[in-house]
């Protein structure tokens, strides 16, 4: 966690422990701060307190409905009401399009520069682009801004209050979810049994052919041993004399080939002498 978000965090309980004893203008006055104070971005449990829910029935009434739209709205909501409610100083301002720039991201991650500038109106790409940079540095969202295709991409937004009107639609929602994990979880078991299934045959298919291949190597020995022994022969001898040529038919071819030649050799001198 950063150092800012630390510093956050302790700015807003300071803010709630005085805002239990604060009535009135002096809690009206109170809320402004809180609205204007850097790194202060949450306020549900400003608007839970019984004596800034009182404010809702008295004087300050506007004071009230400007918080409740900092807690749930956008910077368009509040234009829209600016007539009954309190003017926004320039950090209010900021702020307050900060966390309109937040409820963007929560429906679409990337978020065109012309869909921010009508909701933030501002009047340049400019004044968008350094209201986003000062978003990042207060870590109320990180990502980046893709000038070339005009568009902000979104990794990750801090989380804004949420009503009690929304609480269903977000037990829905998560209710969803729970039944997208138990289907998804459902398709890896009935993977995971096919593998084993695949697995076991595989294993079968290959003690089946050991089996195979030991029987026939049994039988190849049994026939060897039967041949021999009907010849009274050593069973290894036989086999090697299968394998092997008998070593007296190449000694014959040479024999016969030597006996021709002296044959003729006789011939030719028996013929000289008769001359």
């Amino acid at each position: 966690m950063s150092a800012e978000v630390k510093v956050t965090g302790q700015n807003q309980e300071q803010f709630l422990l005085l805002a239990k004893s604060a009535k009135g203008a002096a809690l009206a006055t109170l809320i402004h701060q809180v609205l204007e104070a850097p790194g202060v971005y949450v306020f549900g449990e400003l608007l839970d307190m019984p004596n800034v829910r009182e404010l809702a029935e008295s004087d300050f009434a506007s004071t009230f409905r400007l918080l409740t739209v900092f807690a749930y709205g956008t910077y368009a909501d509040y234009l829209a009401e600016a007539r009954n409610l309190p003017p926004l100083t320039e950090a209010q301002k900021n702020k307050l399009r900060h966390l309109s720039v937040v409820t963007l991201a929560a429906k679409v991650k990337c978020i065109p520069y012309a869909v921010l500038l009508e909701a933030l109106a501002l009047r340049n790409v400019r004044q968008l682009e350094d209201l986003v940079i000062e978003a990042v540095y207060a870590d109320v969202l990180r990502g980046s801004l893709d000038q070339r295709n005009q568009r902000l991409e979104v990794d990750y937004s801090i989380g804004r209050d949420i009503q009690h009107q929304d609480l269903s639609a977000i037990a829905r929602t998560l209710q969803e979810w729970c039944v997208g994990c138990e289907v998804v979880l459902s398709g890896i078991e009935e993977q995971v049994s096919r593998a084993n299934q695949h697995k076991e045959q595989q294993l079968g298919l290959k003690q089946q052919i050991e089996s195979e291949v030991a029987n026939l190597k049994k039988t190849i020995k049994v026939t060897t041993a039967a041949a021999a022994a009907a010849t009274s022969q050593d069973p290894e001898q036989h086999l090697t004399e299968l394998r092997e040529p008998a070593p007296g038919t190449n000694q014959r071819q040479p024999s016969k080939k030597a006996s021709k030649g002296k044959g003729l050799r006789g011939s030719a001198k028996i013929w000289s002498k008769s001359n």
